[in-house]
């Protein structure tokens, strides 16, 4: 038995639609006691942090859920069967018009581990190339492409313009690891 492990009595599903599923989970406690658990399951997602002479690609986009807008690095959702690096490339070239043949996995993390299952992949993509053709975003994508400096990146931290745990992740790994 894993450390604290609950296990599962009975799952009821409660919604499954075009990205995340729902479910209520009775589980057994540790303690031997029952509890109830909401959980979403998610696809995954990826992430890239997009390296130019010496500059971050951001995006800013509105997040309904936040009902705002604010600035991230490239990321989307894995597509069923799709490799994260496959998915990473894609929203690179989607998302900002350059593409790659430099990509490193960095790491991958739960983004929200109290009730959803989506773990991010998080990878670095350096000497950018700019696509002759852009490729087109998704039909309910709009983004704005931003460049910055890694000071830039801090400022936006600081004001709240980067408001996401992935994109605040990767402005502290540039910071430790990469010295741009």
């Amino acid at each position: 038995m894993k450390k604290f492990e609950e296990k599962t009595i009975q799952s009821q599903p409660i919604y499954s639609g075009k990205v995340i599923s729902l479910k209520v989970d009775d589980v057994s406690l540790p303690n031997g006691e029952t509890g109830k658990r909401e959980i979403i399951n998610h696809p995954g997602a990826v992430a890239v942090i997009a390296i130019t002479d010496n500059k971050i690609l951001l995006v800013e986009q509105y997040r309904k859920a936040l009902e705002r807008s604010i600035v991230e690095i490239p990321a989307g959702k894995l597509e069923k069967g799709e490799e994260p690096i496959v998915t990473a490339r894609r929203e690179l070239e989607e998302e900002t018009g350059y593409t790659s043949d430099h990509f490193e996995f960095v790491q991958a993390f739960a983004t929200s581990p109290g009730f959803a299952d989506e773990i991010i992949h998080i990878y670095v993509a350096e000497k950018l190339k700019k696509l002759e053709i852009p490729v087109d975003l998704d039909e309910d994508e709009f983004v704005e492409l931003m460049e910055v400096s890694l000071e830039e990146a801090e400022a936006m931290v600081a004001d709240g313009r980067i408001y996401d745990a992935k994109t605040a992740f990767a402005i502290l790994w540039l910071k430790l690891k990469m010295n741009i």
